[in-house]
């Protein structure tokens, strides 16, 4: 824990990633989603994590949900490959979409149903060629997911790697498990359903 959000991870020297005091990748969204996800954090810690999140990692305006802040550029840091894409491309600091899933689904796991439906229609690939203008920023097919969206400047908002992404996968079981509420676990079903505000009733179509 590292006072408002958890760190990282540590370099071989003891040196955090993830801190506040950290220069480059102040912040990881990948502990903090997990560490409601995985039932590990303390619930109020992970909830501040998730508000953390938020603040420093969304970026609504352009539809982003950014997998670390501030990119590595110019640091001392050495945190392998992801240093080798410029700031705020593909992981250094742009949406790394299986990431912001997790975000997503560890608001619905946090018990915060509304944020995880906004999160959802951020991450909705069609909300970012919705018309002709946006279209042209994100520059992929509008109907299946992308595996990374750039936030640097000269690229904000274009996306990557649409077709060979697990992404897809992780999408789903957002939908379904966190958001419908459906999980299977061996033979038997559970539910739990997180519907958005307005909605009166569903309909899924299950076939065992």
């Amino acid at each position: 824990w590292d006072g408002a959000w958890y760190r990282r991870a540590y370099f071989d020297d003891g040196t955090p990633l993830g801190s506040a005091a950290s220069e480059e990748c102040r912040i990881d969204s990948i502990s903090q989603s997990w560490a409601a996800l995985s039932g590990g954090g303390d619930p109020e810690r992970a909830g501040r994590a998730l508000l953390a999140v938020d603040e420093q990692l969304v970026e609504a305006g352009a539809g982003l949900i950014k997998l670390l802040a501030p990119p590595f550029d110019t640091s001392p840091l050495e945190p392998g490959y992801i240093k080798g894409y410029g700031p705020g491309l593909r992981e250094n600091g742009g949406q790394y979409t299986h990431a912001a899933i997790w975000s997503a689904m560890a608001r619905a796991a946090n018990g915060d149903a509304d944020r995880a439906w906004e999160l959802f229609s951020m991450l909705n690939p069609i909300h970012h060629a919705d018309d002709p203008a946006t279209l042209s920023t994100y520059k992929v097919e509008p109907y299946v997911m992308t595996g990374q969206i750039y936030a640097s400047p000269h690229h904000r908002g274009r996306g990557g790697w649409t077709w060979y992404t697990g992404a897809a996968g992780w999408m789903y079981r957002l939908i379904l498990e966190s958001l419908l509420g459906i999980r299977l676990e061996v033979d038997t079903l559970h539910f739990a359903p997180l519907p958005p505000e307005g909605w009166e009733s569903y309909k899924v179509h299950y076939r065992y």
